[in-house]
Order: C-alpha cells, then sequence, then structure tokens
C-alpha cells in the first residue's frame, strides 16, 4: 500500500500582485470611513509637507525595498488608494513598515480608512490582503535593478563623477602612457556614457 503525501502549505497565503523582475506591485483600495475624507486629505497633505523630513526618507532607505508610493482619494471622497513598488517578499516589505517611522504614517493614513486595525496589529496582513488587487498590468523600467542596487549605481556615478572632473584624471586621459587603456572599446564606452 502506498501513501500520497499531500502538498505542503505555505505558512502565507499567495499574496495578490504581479511582478517584473525584482519588483512587485501592492495597490489597496479602501473605503474612506464617512466624514473623514477632508481628514485624510489633511494627513496626505501633511505627509506631503514633510516629503523632505529626513526621519521618512532615512526610514526608505532602512527599508531599503520601496521603489515608489502613491495615495490617491478618489470616487468622490469615499474611496482611497494606495499604490507602490517594492523588491522582496510581499511579508516583508508589510513588517518592515512597522519597525520605522514610516510605519506612524501608515496608521495616520488608513485610520481613516473602514476596518483598518492598525499597522501593529496581528491581522493587518489579512486586511491589507482583502484589500489589495493586483494590476491588470505591471511593467517595471528597470526589472531587474533593485533599489540597493540603484542606490549603489548611484553612488558609484558620484564617485566617478568625482574623479572625471580632477586634472589628474584628464592629465591620466592625455598620458601616452595610458593610451592602450583609454583607447579600448570598453573605456571609450565608459567615457560616452559619462558624458551623455
Amino acid at each position: 500500500m502506498t501513501t500520497t503525501a499531500q502538498p505542503s502549505q505555505s505558512a502565507h497565503p499567495e499574496r495578490p500582485g504581479r511582478s517584473d523582475g525584482v519588483c512587485s506591485e501592492f495597490t489597496v483600495f479602501t473605503e474612506i470611513k464617512p466624514g473623514e475624507a477632508d481628514a485624510l486629505r489633511e494627513v496626505l497633505a501633511e505627509l506631503s509637507d514633510a516629503a523632505d523630513d529626513e526621519r521618512v526618507h532615512a526610514a526608505v532607505r532602512q527599508i531599503g525595498t520601496l521603489h515608489d508610493a502613491r495615495h490617491v482619494i478618489f470616487d468622490n471622497d469615499t474611496r482611497f488608494m494606495f499604490a507602490s513598488v517594492f523588491d522582496g517578499s510581499w511579508d516583508a516589505y508589510i513588517d518592515d513598515f512597522a519597525k520605522t517611522v514610516v510605519g506612524e504614517r501608515f496608521d495616520k493614513v488608513f485610520s481613516h480608512s473602514e476596518g483598518f486595525p492598525g499597522i501593529s496589529d496581528p491581522g493587518v496582513k489579512d486586511w491589507f490582503v482583502a484589500h489589495q488587487a493586483p494590476a491588470g498590468v505591471f511593467v517595471s523600467a528597470y526589472p531587474e535593478l533593485t533599489v540597493q542596487q540603484i542606490y549603489k549605481d548611484h553612488r558609484v556615478e558620484e564617485a566617478f563623477e568625482e574623479v572625471l572632473d580632477t586634472p589628474e584624471f584628464r592629465a591620466a586621459l592625455e598620458n601616452p602612457a595610458n593610451a592602450e587603456l583609454v583607447n579600448t572599446p570598453a573605456f571609450q564606452k565608459l567615457l560616452e556614457e559619462a558624458s551623455a
């Protein structure tokens, strides 16, 4: 007699949302509590005014997986949409918000949505799943680049630009001893890309 093993189920149900390479989309639609659209609008205005707030940017860097985020009030002030693009697992993405100042902001924003339990509530993931709708189409301009890779590319570019602007670099380019390296296709491509 043989037995057939049952497929094991993951600890978390499959999460909604589409992916393109390393990037995934997260879109949540909620019902705004009656009469609270203006209060939500005020919270969003505060967040917008604080867009340059170092704490928020530091938290986004700490999370290290958020590409972008949008907040929209629509349907005559009765519904709210939050949409973002992130790297990595859905569960880690939600967990990361609760650990930073971004979680406090999520609580302020979503407190105006029907039934929101709070970002630290054990049931918050189920609430998000119940309100999340996957995009019909999701395309990333850079599907193979994580936020961390983009940060690194930016740091390397800044450092390289600093080198390019030095008289020592210009002298090295003009030095006949470096002609073989300077004339390689790879080096010429690097110079072309740097000047674009």
